[in-house]
């Protein structure tokens, strides 16, 4: 039976404190290519978004899939840059999208006649809005708590530019661990499956 002997090249070995700082290089490049371009963690600050969503939770938010994957559907959870203040990042379900009409009667929301299908933690406040079409590359976006939500109604619609990615899990507190389903999903009674889906 042959024998595989390795013999290491001539010349100097690398100390260990040179493969530790290359390793930590490395680590890091990796880290960084990982938020840059595939998941980032953000911390949720305020109640818009509440009971979905609490002040300090912590997300996952999903970087690659939009528009690598598919483009932003009614009823995803979206972290997007203000479009009055490209600085703050703001987090918001998608109402509608590109060529939808919304409006909102009597705090219903219908998207092109339909009644949207709200979230089971969605707040919904005693809201008129006429009928608007959403323009291209572009959604309609609202807070799940309407009474203290700053969204479409007020800055209008957000351009698909400025979408950062789709939240899919929250990961902190470990109380309330779970992965997000898309509010129109699981009005269709699909999509609701899979590992610890929130209520």
């Amino acid at each position: 039976m042959a024998k595989i002997t390795e013999v290491p090249p001539p010349g100097k070995r690398k100390g260990p404190i040179r493969e530790l700082v290359e390793t930590v290089v490395v680590a890091l490049v990796i880290a960084l290519l990982v938020r840059t371009f595939l998941v980032e963690v953000y911390r949720v600050e305020g109640s818009s978004m509440a009971a979905t969503l609490q002040t300090g939770e912590r997300l996952l938010v999903n970087k690659f899939v939009y528009p690598y994957v598919h483009l932003p559907r009614p009823g995803d959870i979206i972290v997007f840059q203000y479009p009055r203040q490209p600085d703050r990042d703001f987090i918001k379900r998608v109402v509608a999208v590109q060529g939808d009409k919304v409006a909102i009667r009597a705090g219903k929301v219908y998207v092109n006649g339909r009644l949207f299908p709200e979230a089971p933690s969605a707040l919904v406040a005693d809201d008129e809005r006429g009928e608007q079409v959403v323009p291209p590359d572009s959604v309609w976006v609202l807070g799940d708590n309407r009474n203290n939500s700053e969204d479409s109604r007020y800055f209008g619609e957000v351009p698909l530019k400025n979408i950062q990615g789709l939240a899919f899990f929250r990961i902190w507190p470990l109380t309330r661990v779970c992965h997000f389903v898309n509010s129109a999903d699981l009005a269709a009674n699909k999509g609701a499956g899979g590992v610890l889906p929130c209520p």
